[in-house]
């Protein structure tokens, strides 16, 4: 069945009208909406059908019998092409395609083309991101964590409170720890992509360190204060007697006192750049290897085609 030659002209725009029907006739065409064979309207026609001058409704007719989109008929009129011109190995054509194959799909679920055209509006407003956004009530958890995937990443990152992230959105790819998912979700918006990222139960890096020998004395440094008491908990697990921690809160003044005493220091990423001269850090990483694998591919996956999978952890 023959489809009907149809035109979205802006006369607002950048883009010459002649530019604008020349490439809506042919991504008809690559959509299959114009048939080979098929009759257009004549330049006449065209031109008092759309309210453009008979001058560019002309000019663009030749433009694309020269391409080899269309042909003239001696007394006839002008008709699409019973074949495509040989395919142009460009960026433009292969767009052309892309597009065109998305009209056609979008045909068979029935989307009607204003749906179509209005949410590839919506996609060509939206900036690419181009930084991590970590969704973070605790200041100082927040601290860590953004530390870390600055460790790890190529991307900037920032971070904010849960009622702020909505208007922290544009341009950036949204992360989460696990126990706020669910919340944070509920103040995205619709179809925001948040990925849920994953935390070690306890860090591989102490594996070799412990259980400590007898008698030496070993530090827990952080600005998190539930940093502080999973470490202690953790390390009094293993063996190793209370009298012989030195907890650090790394917010408080003269935190540091005592720690070049230590045979070791388990804390943060951020502690450890802030320990003494001399100290052996043992450093607890809360991310998992995977967390920061899915988000390394993530980026690649940016810069190659300026599309971000969807989270997978």
């Amino acid at each position: 069945m023959k489809g009907t030659l149809r035109l979205w002209l802006n006369r607002t725009g950048n883009v010459s009208l002649r530019e604008q029907l020349t490439t809506q006739v042919v991504l008809g065409i690559v959509s299959r909406d114009l048939a080979p064979g098929q009759r257009l309207p004549s330049t006449r026609d065209l031109a008092r059908r759309f309210g453009i001058h008979a001058n560019t409704a002309s000019a663009a007719y030749r433009q694309l019998e020269h391409e080899g989109w269309l042909e003239f008929r001696h007394g006839s009129g002008v008709y699409v092409r019973a074949t495509r011109p040989p395919k142009p190995r460009t960026t433009e054509f292969a767009v052309d395609e892309l597009i065109g194959d998305l009209m056609v799909r979008a045909r068979k679920l029935g989307a009607p083309p204003s749906l179509v055209r209005g949410r590839m509006r919506r996609w060509l407003q939206m900036d690419p991101p181009g930084r991590w956004l970590l969704i973070e009530p605790d200041p100082e958890l927040r601290r860590i964590v953004i530390e870390e995937m600055e460790q790890s990443l190529s991307l900037p990152v920032s971070g904010c409170v849960p009622n702020e992230c909505e208007k922290q959105l544009d341009g950036a790819m949204a992360v989460v720890l696990p126990s706020k998912a669910a919340a944070v979700r509920k103040l995205l918006p619709a179809g925001a992509e948040l990925t849920e990222l994953q935390v070690h139960p306890v860090a591989p890096e102490l594996g070799s360190y412990l259980p400590a020998p007898p008698g030496v004395l070993v530090g827990i440094a952080s600005h998190w204060p539930e940093f502080q008491r999973i470490a202690h908990t953790m390390l009094i697990a293993t063996g190793i007697a209370p009298e012989s921690l030195l907890v650090c809160d790394a917010t408080r003044p003269n935190w540091k006192r005592g720690l070049a005493a230590t045979s070791a220091v388990v804390c943060d990423v951020v502690a450890a750049a802030e320990l003494p001269g001399g100290c052996r850090a043992i450093v607890f990483r809360l991310l998992s290897a995977a967390t920061i694998e899915h988000l390394r591919t993530a980026e690649a996956a940016l810069q190659e085609t300026g599309v971000v999978p969807p989270p997978v952890l």
